[in-house]
């Protein structure tokens, strides 16, 4: 147990996780990954379970990676990468797939693996303030793990530009472009979650589970064993590579990366 992500569980059955490194924006790392896993496997030993509320802690949800801690991952062996990826691939399906609702809700930045932490949940609200970007590409790296469930939730030609560009969009964008369900006033989050809460409070637990999973089952949005091996091979060799040493340190020494052409 570590203290980078918090939980607790009411006698309703409502689970709150909340991630906490607001020091670096809630940026992850190895112990923030480790703390997810942790959160889940003791939240599936709750009887009773009926919700996952999901928060960040600050003025941030999540800032994706922290890219000091990927600078210090790539210079270690190909296996000790590979581990890496597994287990942040893992968390993210484990979401994805947990039997239970899920409900994000969102604040400031909302960055990286953020933004796959917001598809790989059933439900999304984000404040007035929330800013998004699938920012992979910018550093030399790439999105490989979270773009299954960002293709479900945003559709692939939103993809094909938000994260081949990079660039930041609101709230009210990423509503539009369904990677968010609804958007309220900066302050309101816990209102507007409380109501969502509620609704599914009212409805019968098993039949609940049951139409998530068969609904990712019509939708073939399960990733079987086979893609997330894929995924994790090349998200791991990615960020081996030399277009990721030179991104990394342009972010390190705040320049632009030698790829971007001279006027």
């Amino acid at each position: 147990m570590n203290d980078t992500v918090l939980w607790s569980v009411d006698k309703r059955g409502v689970a709150t996780v909340t991630l906490n490194r607001p020091q670096v924006n809630n940026a992850y790392n190895g112990e923030l990954i480790a703390g997810l896993h942790a959160a889940m496997d003791a939240l599936g030993r709750e009887a009773g379970l009926r919700i996952v509320v999901l928060k960040g802690n600050g003025r941030h949800f999540q800032a994706g990676a922290d890219l000091a801690w990927i600078s210090s991952v790539a210079g270690q062996s190909p296996r000790e990468n590979e581990l890496v990826s597994r287990l942040t691939a893992e968390a993210v399906r484990r979401l994805d797939t947990c039997p239970v609702p899920t409900l994000a809700l969102i604040q400031g930045g909302c960055f990286g693996g953020g933004t796959g932490i917001a598809a790989a949940c059933d439900v999304v609200v984000a404040s007035e303030d929330a800013i998004f970007s699938i920012s992979e590409t910018r550093w030399g790296l790439m999105a490989g793990i979270i773009l299954p469930q960002l293709c479900q939730a945003m559709g692939l030609r939103q993809v094909r530009r938000y994260a081949l560009t990079g660039e930041r969009f609101g709230a009210q964008e990423a509503r539009r472009l369904g990677l968010v369900h609804e958007v309220c006033p900066t302050g309101g989050l816990e209102a507007a979650g409380d109501r969502i809460v509620e609704a599914v409070l009212m409805n019968a637990p098993a039949a609940t589970t049951a139409t998530k999973l068969r609904s990712l089952a019509s939708a073939r949005a399960f990733v079987d064993d086979g893609e997330l091996r894929d995924l994790i091979d090349e998200h791991a060799r990615t960020r081996q590579q030399a277009e990721a040493t030179e991104g990394l340190a342009s972010f390190k020494e705040k320049r632009k990366p030698s790829w971007y052409p001279e006027s």
